[in-house]
């Protein structure tokens, strides 16, 4: 297996856009969905002065430096490493370089007004905010159309675990005097934490203050599949013409 990883490296040092199969583009299309858009977005701009789709990278010129990164992270820089195998590698890479021209097939999109009212029959605004008017429990979706594309929506209203940005998962965290805070991330370094917690306050902590402190992983929000394939689609165009303006 090591002999052959050393291959395929050598193989993805020479590539570069232009000269990857169709079927390893769109296959990396599926695992880049999966596993890569809560960080990076869906356009791969979501991680600071990174634009995948632009071809901008922090440490990687070459294929070889990407299969580099993406096996071993980038530790202190959030980067994970990823456990991949050589086909899942090798589709991962040709698809990020292929991003600006790949066509990733089409969601159906319905009718936005429509997606509103389903929007507000569900109360969706008990936890989400839009513009002037909801919750701040869970994130803003005031400009969720810039920033995911259509397959990630739908893939949030029907698998909520799979979309969540891990600043935004949910904390239960216990301090030292045994008060209990339950919320959503806003910010964390080294030392601190910062949340708003169910009540919607703004709660700064030091992780010294601390006696416990958990991070879930399973998204609190519910799933969508029961609804009918055109109220899903009705949705996913609501969420779309939300751009912020």
């Amino acid at each position: 297996m090591t002999a052959f990883l050393g291959v395929l490296l050598v193989a993805l040092q020479l590539g570069h856009p232009g000269e990857y199969a169709p079927a390893d583009i769109a296959y990396g299309a599926q695992i880049y969905d999966a596993q890569c858009t809560t960080c990076h977005g869906a356009n791969g701009d979501g991680v600071g002065d990174i634009n995948l789709k632009s071809g901008k990278f922090r440490t990687a010129v070459t294929d070889q430096d990407l299969a580099r990164v993406i096996t071993n992270g980038v530790p202190g820089k959030g980067m994970l490493a990823f456990k991949f195998d050589s086909a899942e590698l090798a589709g991962v890479i040709a698809f990020v370089r292929n991003m600006n021209s790949f066509d990733r097939g089409t969601v159906k999109v319905g009718d936005a007004a429509r997606g509103r009212a389903l929007f507000d029959k569900n109360e969706c605004v008990r936890c989400h905010r839009v513009g002037d008017r909801g919750a701040r429990v869970a994130p803003d979706l005031s400009d969720v159309g810039a920033q995911r594309s259509a397959a990630s929506l739908l893939r949030s209203l029907t698998e909520p675990t799979t979309q969540m940005m891990p600043i935004n998962r949910p904390v239960h965290i216990v301090t030292r005097d045994g008060t209990v805070i339950n919320g959503r991330r806003l910010n964390e370094d080294t030392y601190t934490v910062q949340l708003i917690d169910d009540k919607e306050r703004l709660v700064s902590l030091s992780k010294s203050d601390l006696r416990e402190f958990t991070i879930a992983t399973v998204s609190p929000m519910p799933s969508y599949k029961t609804m009918s394939e055109a109220e899903l689609s009705d949705l996913v165009a609501y969420l779309l013409s939300l751009k912020g303006r």
